[in-house]
């Protein structure tokens, strides 16, 4: 039986690295993406099919196939925000999306499907305590609009395993890593420190996470995962001062000394966001992501490294590597 992977979210970041490998695993591969959008990494090997997670009959059309195809959907699409406020497309795309592919998914009999989710869906431990994964999800029991969509979406998957999808949920941390076309916060942050335009930083930190890392989970998990299980796709906590350490390692750039008390980056957050937004920039920061600067990042990939092999590199070879690779399209100044 010939396998096919259907990736949904391939003009992503994540969606582009984890096409990029299973080709050079000699994969097949269709990708859905939106009508007029252009795939950022175009290889004729890989099969485009044009639609919307919104959109059912686009996603019977993606997903159609025959008895003699192995099919093994990945559903990578969703709207990562930092956003404070509430945004339609948000829950639009990350939970009526996914409630669509899941059930397309389950109607057309597919033989594997892995659900990206994210560690923001599981509630936090108090004290610090390690946050490993879960059995169940409540939108309830986290913070912020794409936390709630995530938990949502989730136990959606979930209970779509109980009535028999070979379903099974993964949970990236920070994602952080090269071939991101569309520049996501941390991207955003390292083009701006290496050209000069970041000068101070806050108090706190979070757990990084290599794309790569997470592509190499999600393809071990199509094998090796279980059903009506979730994984954690974690790294480790990395305070934001170990992270402008590295940015000045990697880059030969000062290092950054001044840091913003918290109370006063949380006060001028919302002025932040209205400046930004009439730039048509994305915020550097938000009041929703100093709450995740200061919350509870221990996470476990304990289960997926028993289950999946899964064995995330140290960030020092992430941020080499993206700034690399931001240095060769031309969005860092070469000094």
């Amino acid at each position: 039986m010939e396998e096919k992977y259907f990736i949904t979210g391939a003009n992503g970041h994540l969606g582009v690295n984890l096409v990029n490998r299973l080709l050079e695993l000699g994969k097949k591969v269709r990708i859905l993406i939106l009508k007029g959008e252009e795939y950022y990494s175009f290889d004729p090997k890989v099969e485009v099919c044009y639609g919307n997670v919104l959109d059912k009959e686009s996603l019977k059309n993606f997903l159609e196939h025959d008895d003699n195809t192995k099919a093994i959907v990945i559903h990578c699409a969703g709207i990562v925000s930092i956003a404070s406020k509430f945004d339609q497309a948000v829950y639009d795309v990350n939970v009526v999306g996914t409630r669509n592919i899941t059930d397309v998914a389950y109607d057309l009999k597919v033989d594997r499907f892995i659900y990206v989710s994210s560690v923001h869906a599981i509630k936090e431990t108090e004290n610090n305590g390690v946050i490993k994964e879960v059995s169940s999800f409540d939108s309830n029991l986290v913070e912020g609009l794409y936390a709630k969509t995530k938990a949502i979406a989730s136990q959606y998957v979930l209970n779509k395993a109980q009535e028999g999808l070979n379903a099974s949920i993964v949970h990236p941390s920070g994602i952080f890593g090269p071939n991101d076309y569309k520049g996501g916060h941390l991207t955003q942050m390292l083009i701006d420190y290496a050209n000069g335009r970041l000068t101070a930083g806050v108090k706190g930190g979070y757990d990084f996470v290599d794309v790569r890392d997470v592509v190499e989970g999600i393809i071990a998990c199509v094998t090796k995962g279980r059903s009506g299980q979730c994984y954690i796709l974690s790294n480790r906590y990395y305070t934001v001062k170990e992270l402008f350490t590295i940015f000045s390692q990697v880059t030969n750039h000062k290092l950054i000394k001044t840091y913003l008390p918290m109370w006063f980056a949380k006060i001028t957050a919302p002025i932040a966001e209205v400046y930004y937004k009439l730039l048509n920039q994305k915020p550097l920061y938000t009041s929703y992501s100093l709450y995740t600067l200061t919350s509870n990042a221990n996470f476990s990939h304990e289960k997926a490294s028993k289950e999946l092999g899964y064995n995330p590199r140290d960030l020092q070879e992430t941020i080499k590597d993206t700034y690399d690779w931001l240095l060769s399209i031309g969005r860092i100044k070469n000094k």
